[in-house]
């Protein structure tokens, strides 16, 4: 039987996602068993990040400084701002590094079913950076949700408006997907979205 401080860090690592309480012990043990080469780097870094986190005033990532490491990054195109639902679908773009501009974090998407109106998320502050001008295109990056679509929609009312080229990211098929174990809203996307085959 643990001490209730074990037990303690262990519900804490069972409530982070994609950890229950079978790996968060896993965890534990490990971090205890290597004190110092894990559980010591881990509790210093934990107090780095406590103590300067913060939100981008400029696109609502999550950083260590504001504005965030990509805003303040002179190589990206300021030109090309790719609007996302969270921060970690902006990570992960990022992470592909075939990006090179700024992004916009929403805070989530509409949804009816949620409560979350256009005035709960970061709409407004999206459409005055794009009326401060030097954004030429807009890339709607929102989930293949139904609520994920109707954000996408409600963005692209608004901004269709303004003098920028609104584009979306595509959906369809996924690359090795093959079409028997894909659902059909996945194949009625793709089929809507076929392009011509170069020669």
């Amino acid at each position: 039987m643990a001490s209730s401080e074990i037990d303690a860090l262990t519900q804490a690592l069972a409530r982070l996602p994609g950890l229950g309480p079978r790996s968060a012990r896993r965890a534990v043990l490990h971090l205890m068993k290597k004190r110092e080469t894990a559980l010591t780097p881990l509790l210093r870094a934990l107090e780095a990040v406590s103590t300067t986190l913060s939100t981008c005033s400029t696109c609502g990532n999550v950083d260590t400084r504001d504005p965030c490491a990509i805003c303040a990054d002179p190589r990206r195109d300021g030109a090309m701002l790719c609007v996302v639902e969270e921060v970690a679908d902006l990570w992960a773009l990022d992470r592909s590094r075939l990006f090179p501009g700024r992004f916009h974090v929403l805070g989530g998407r509409l949804s009816a079913l949620e409560g979350v109106r256009p005035e709960d998320l970061a709409i407004d502050t999206l459409i005055r950076r794009l009326e401060e001008g030097g954004v030429d295109e807009v890339v709607l990056a929102m989930n293949a949700t139904l609520e994920g679509q109707t954000t996408a929609h409600y963005l692209a009312d608004r901004i269709g408006r303004l003098p920028v080229r609104l584009t979306q990211l595509a959906h369809g098929l996924p690359v090795g997907g093959e079409l028997d174990y894909l659902d059909e809203g996945t194949l009625a996307q793709a089929l809507r979205a076929r392009r011509p085959v170069a020669s």
